[in-house]
């Protein structure tokens, strides 16, 4: 690092997983780069059985196939060594505040270890993009249309400045979709892979299934078969409304079908 004083090594990490739920998802693979404070380095890699199946839909992020990690050893067989390869560094990468520290903790807790976040300085290179290069409507106004979005916060004015600004990015970037229905699904908000308005169940197969919790990947079908008493916490707990009206449809034997698209 040529420009960061290093007071005590620092371990930069990234996590490969099977979904996005830091309190239920389980990590595939995991890269970390320990530099020492003589700025000598030791990178070590590794992909991890997750001992579940990994969707498909964390697959097409990673590419990392259920085939490529069998054989491989488990976070329990991995995380004694794992910790001491830590051992007393801080912790940096991108996204890690949120993401990576919570569920690499998480995993070591599940272990019987102690990652001790506390005791550590956290460096989120993330956290310093979005600080140092805005992201709002006025940094965009800026970047695209080249002139301040003078009225910033005027429902009116952000609305027209949007529109420009989305014409401005269709004009400075030829490959994006042409039509609203394509620009749709590149942009990632592609309606047709989720089930309800919040995007707690998605369609995978004609199926509904979990995108969230302890069954996620599961179908709708499977866990109210199988997971009754799920369901009726989820009825209990504080879920978006159409959400919940799956769930109580499924508990009476009622599961959805994939809409037809024009």
């Amino acid at each position: 690092m040529k420009n960061l004083e290093l007071e005590r090594p620092l371990v930069f990490f990234d996590l490969e997983t099977t979904g996005t739920d830091v309190l239920a998802d389980k990590i595939v693979e995991i890269c970390v780069l320990r530099i020492e404070v003589d700025g000598s380095r030791e990178t070590r890699t590794r992909k991890i059985d997750p001992e579940r199946p990994i969707p498909a839909e964390a697959t097409a992020i990673h590419g990392i196939r259920d085939e490529d990690v069998r054989g491989a050893p488990t976070f329990r067989q991995i995380a004694k060594g794992l910790l001491e390869l830590i051992g007393d560094a801080d912790l940096a990468g991108f996204n890690i505040r949120r993401f990576d520290v919570p569920l690499l903790d998480r995993e070591f807790h599940e272990c019987g270890l102690d990652l001790r976040v506390p005791e550590r300085r956290l460096i989120d290179a993330m956290v310093i993009f979005h600080r140092k290069e805005r992201r709002d409507l006025a940094a965009a106004v800026q970047f695209y249309l080249g002139r301040e979005h003078a009225e910033a916060h005027s429902a009116e004015a952000d609305v027209v400045a949007t529109a420009e600004l989305l014409d401005a990015q269709l004009e400075r970037y030829s490959d994006l979709p042409r039509n609203v229905d394509a620009l749709e699904g590149w942009s990632g908000a592609n309606r047709a892979a989720a089930v309800d308005r919040s995007g707690k169940f998605a369609w995978r197969e004609g199926e509904a299934v979990f995108a969230f919790g302890k069954h996620q990947g599961k179908t709708l079908r499977q866990v109210a078969d199988e997971a009754a008493d799920y369901l009726k916490w989820v009825l209990k707990s504080d879920f978006p409304s159409d959400s919940k009206e799956l769930v109580a449809a499924a508990l009476r034997g009622e599961f959805p079908t994939p809409p037809e698209r024009s």
